[in-house]
């Protein structure tokens, strides 16, 4: 029950291009464009602390508007856009591309909060459209800086630290929330755990749930393009990987940011209860956490 504590709302599980994915006509897709209510959103969350009536969001994807219409469902305020800001992870299409709901032609929205990192914040300060959004002050780039943390409230804060994702134009971030019962560990990007500075076994000990980049099931998934370039954990690394942790830890983690072709998306494939049977959990979507 959430009573007044804050919490965190999935605003979406799957990569960038979402589900259904442009252009794709492959069985993966076929039921979603079919029937939309089956459709999956890029992956988002939003903070929300309803004694404050505040809220955030992580990511802001092409289909913002839906996103947002989930969470005015679950926790509407009577501003009509009602963010308090936005945190980006990196300059990659569907972690940002969002932002341009927030211009002249659409909301029209006044001073947001943009939180982004150093790079990240010049890419958009430069590159129109997203440059017209800044000159209008429709957002306003607020700069984070590589594990220090920012205080959304009294009860709320969330720290940034970098990780390595094909940094083509900008840093990648994961995020560490903190709420008064919980600590969040969100990496939806990442190139390969062990290329990472850190130990991600113990930063998911120090955390009570981890949402952790599960875009490719294995090296087969895709055609057609070479597979190398887009570099992600494969999910059968990271069972291998995590299965050594005791229950207590493994049972925080939450798989996310799916590709469309992931067949962990499907209820019914041998690798969703090949998950199951290995004790590992996938992020829902509208799923709320207490933090």
């Amino acid at each position: 029950m959430i009573n007044q504590n804050p919490f965190l709302i999935i605003l979406g599980i799957t990569q960038d291009g979402g589900l259904p994915h442009a252009g794709c006509k492959k069985e993966c897709c076929q039921q979603a464009w079919q029937d939309l209510s089956k459709r999956k959103y890029p992956t988002c969350m939003a903070i929300v602390d309803p004694i404050s009536r505040e809220r955030w969001i992580i990511d802001v994807s092409p289909d913002f508007k839906y996103q947002l219409n989930m969470l005015d469902k679950v926790y509407s305020v009577e501003d009509k856009i009602g963010l308090n800001g936005i945190f980006l992870t990196h300059g990659h299409t569907g972690h940002y591309a969002g932002l341009i709901e927030f211009g002249k032609s659409i909301m029209g929205s006044c001073n947001i909060p943009v939180y982004a990192m150093p790079k990240m914040k010049e890419f958009i300060e430069s590159n129109y459209p997203w440059k017209n959004l800044v000159e209008r002050k429709n957002i306003i780039l607020e700069k984070l800086n590589n594990e220090i943390e920012i205080k959304l409230n009294k009860r709320i804060s969330i720290i940034p630290f970098l990780v390595p994702h094909r940094d083509e134009h900008t840093e990648t971030v994961g995020f560490k929330i903190i709420g008064p019962n919980k600590k969040i560990l969100f990496i939806p990007d990442i190139d390969k755990w062990e290329k990472w500075d850190k130990n991600i076994e113990d930063e998911i000990k120090q955390v009570d749930l981890a949402f952790l980049d599960a875009t490719f099931y294995d090296e087969n998934e895709i055609h057609g393009r070479n597979i190398k370039e887009i570099p992600h954990p494969f999910v059968i690394e990271s069972f291998e990987r995590f299965d050594k942790l005791d229950v207590k830890e493994k049972s925080k983690i939450l798989f996310i940011h799916f590709n469309h072709t992931n067949p962990l998306l499907k209820n019914d494939s041998w690798e969703k209860k090949k998950l199951i049977q290995k004790n590992f959990f996938i992020a829902e979507e509208n799923k709320i956490i207490i933090i």
